[in-house]
């Protein structure tokens, strides 16, 4: 029997796959409980002074209304229409999911969530409030944090304080002269280090590629201004122009038919490092790149460490990838801009029963449905989390309405309605 504090469905984060799954699930007569900060990960993950990779019509949250575009909250801020061209701000996109999430899912509860459990009528969530209630359905919308990747040889400079992710840092002008190495060639890597640059720091930039790849800028802000012969040969997309663009895009779900093996090498290939057009001028010639070197060792110098480094530096032993030659970077911390790697095993909210319950693929990729549930009835995953199924749309804004529309239709049919 139903107890009073069982409700429907749960859903756990408020970034934008959250809140749009909370809004698709709204308006199916689901009203969820839906307990995070409302775009938490953006606000303090993600560096001041950033702007968003994607364009900005492929850069709004679904509602099942359509009404709650990025363009509606720039109409509705008295702000004016902008095209393709139009690099959107973190602190823009920000501000409109905030209103977004005031708009169409006021109920959001600012209580993290601190374990997850199976229980009789479904699961059983526990609040840092001390509150306990329990969901037939628990929707994690989480977002990217708890899969940040750092590597190995980098692990004991994390512990002193030397090292870092870049998903630790919302304010990037505390490096301000200091010099700072960072690990990667994609755009949080090109981007960090940019923004150090501009901070006062003194970034070097360590990439394994041989080249730094760029994107190109939109030939022309509206897509349908767009010659014919043009559009034909490379299709817009929300995530770029092109033909396979246009496949992620528009037959997501085909993905997920796709062998194990295979999806994992698109989801790691597909919109590999690089980036966004507008950062090139920002970037070339401003500071040292080191391109076709691979970190292969670092050692704390100096000082006693600490929990911000102390007094102490780094020293990198790198190798070259084209002649094995190796040499030495010494810096006084590394920011590591080394992706995410999912794996629920790091979900540690969720209980042990449950992370071991979970099917697993890719070194730790949930199994999903069709509707985005697990092989746990009634646990689905969202985001970053269903990239491995359903591919690259997953990790952009442009894919909350391909999952909330899904997730919502599953939730409100029951178990048998997701497979």
């Amino acid at each position: 029997m139903t107890t009073p504090h069982t409700v429907p469905v749960a859903v756990v984060g408020a970034g934008p796959y959250g809140l749009a799954v909370a809004a698709h699930l709204t308006g199916r007569g689901l009203p969820p409980r839906v307990l995070g900060v409302p775009m938490e990960s953006w606000r303090t993950r993600m560096p001041a002074g950033m702007f968003l990779k994607s364009l900005p019509r492929a850069s709004s949250i679904s509602d099942p209304a359509g009404r709650y575009r990025l363009a509606d909250f720039r109409a509705a801020s008295g702000l004016p229409p902008v095209g393709d061209r139009y690099a959107v701000p973190l602190d823009e996109f920000v501000r409109y999911g905030e209103w977004f999430q005031r708009a169409r899912v006021p109920q959001v509860e600012r209580a993290p969530v601190v374990g997850i459990e199976r229980a009789r009528d479904g699961y059983r969530l526990m609040l840092d409030t001390g509150e306990v209630f329990a969901a037939r359905a628990v929707v994690l919308a989480g977002g990217f944090p708890p899969y940040a990747r750092i590597p190995e040889v980098l692990r004991p400079l994390v512990e002193a304080g030397l090292a870092s992710h870049t998903a630790d840092h919302a304010d990037l002008a505390k490096f301000g002269g200091r010099r700072v190495a960072v690990i990667g060639a994609g755009q949080s890597a090109l981007e960090s280090a940019t923004l150090l640059h501009e901070a006062g720091a003194e970034p070097v930039l360590v990439a394994r590629t041989g080249q730094l790849l760029f994107g190109e800028p939109p030939d022309c802000d509206d897509p349908a201004d767009r010659p014919w012969p043009v559009r034909l040969a490379k299709p817009g997309s929300p995530l770029g122009p092109g033909w396979s663009f246009t496949a992620f895009s528009r037959a997501t779900g085909a993905f997920r038919a796709l062998p194990d093996a295979t999806r994992a090498r698109l989801v790691r290939t597909v919109l590999g490092p690089a980036g966004g057009w507008w950062l090139r001028e920002r970037l070339e010639g401003r500071f040292p790149v080191l391109t076709g070197h691979q970190l292969l060792a670092a050692e704390r110098t100096g000082g006693d460490g600490g929990s911000d480094g102390g007094d102490g530096g780094v020293r990198l032993g790198l190798r070259g990838t084209t002649g094995g030659t190796t040499s030495e970077l010494e810096v006084d911390h590394v920011l590591a801009a080394t992706g995410y790697r999912v794996d629920v095993g790091r979900l540690d909210y969720l209980s042990p029963e449950l992370r071991d319950a979970i099917e697993r693929r890719n070194g730790g990729a949930p199994r999903l449905s069709a509707g985005f549930e697990s092989s746990v009835p009634g646990l689905y995953f969202t985001g970053l989390s269903a990239a491995d199924t359903f591919g690259p749309l997953m990790r952009f804004v442009c894919g909350t309405g391909f999952a909330a529309r899904r997730i919502s239709r599953s939730v409100a049919a029951g178990p048998a309605g997701s497979r």
